[in-house]
């Protein structure tokens, strides 16, 4: 059996080609929507229900489900064990709440990979916009109901500004092992898809804080219809254009860390259980 640390490596590989093919898809369905060439826009969790339903959909999504499985188990590594040796400064430990905060993200996405592997659900297209409703109105049920739900809208708008924010400041080659000429090429793509997912968050953080505010959970919507508001404004259709790039930039990206990223597992992590 291979060594650990190689196991672990080919997992956390494994996994950022998960996330890349996920970007990627929901990128490019986006693209095709704001185009009329496929149906309304649709956020990650959409994309996922209409990967399920082409041929050898349930295939995809248990290769994806393993390989989000995969990314979030580096993301502990990441977050928990420090294999990215960011240290318990400040900054090391905010850039670890993050990688853990992004691994339960990919838990859920993995999870409902898994739950399409078990069979395609009929396609419902209001589906997440009430699912998001009723969470929202389980939280204004709730003592200070509406301050959460208010809370949850601005946690959102803080992801979207940070991933702004890390678009401009972080060093994505930091953690590359290629050539300084190929790192200059590709690095722009990371940019470029940072502040794509952060403009994707803004509509729904808006959407969420305002029903927080009236205290209305009818005002909550999915993350793909909230995409849908903004493709009606003027000069929105440009706007999701730009995201749908943006998103297909960070999936390629990730693609080019599969492939090269520093893959560093803990050193104290040497032998199976």
């Amino acid at each position: 059996m291979p060594p650990l640390q190689d196991l672990l490596e080919l997992a956390a590989r494994v996994g950022y080609g998960a996330r890349g093919f996920v970007y990627l898809s929901v990128g490019l369905l986006v693209l095709f929507a704001t185009l009329g060439l496929v149906g309304d826009t649709v956020g990650i969790r959409g994309a996922l229900e209409w990967l399920s339903k082409r041929p050898l959909g349930r295939l995809w999504m248990l290769m994806i489900g393993l390989g989000l499985t995969a990314f979030v188990m580096w993301r502990v590594l990441q977050s928990v064990f420090d294999a990215d040796h960011e240290g318990t400064s400040r900054d090391g430990l905010m850039t670890r709440a993050g990688q853990l905060t992004s691994g339960l993200a990919y838990t859920g996405l993995a999870f409902a990979a898994f739950v399409l592997f078990a069979g395609p659900r009929a396609e419902d297209p209001s589906e997440g916009v009430v699912e998001s409703r009723e969470r929202a109105a389980m939280l204004l049920d709730l003592p200070f109901g509406r301050w959460l739900l208010i809370a949850a809208g601005l946690t959102l708008f803080g992801i979207g500004v940070a991933n702004v924010v890390k678009a401009w400041r972080e060093d994505f080659s930091e953690y590359l092992d290629c050539s300084v000429r190929m790192c200059r090429r590709v690095t722009p793509m990371a940019r470029i898809g940072h502040v794509a997912r952060g403009l994707a968050y803004l509509p729904l953080a808006g959407l969420v804080t305002l029903a927080g505010w009236n205290a209305r959970a009818a005002e909550v919507t999915s993350f793909g219809a909230a995409l849908e508001r903004v493709e009606q404004w003027t000069a929105g259709a440009w706007i999701i254009g730009f995201i749908a790039l943006g998103f297909v930039a960070f999936g390629l990206f990730a693609f080019i860390e599969a492939r090269f990223r520093r893959i560093r597992p803990p050193r104290d992590i040497k032998h199976l259980p």
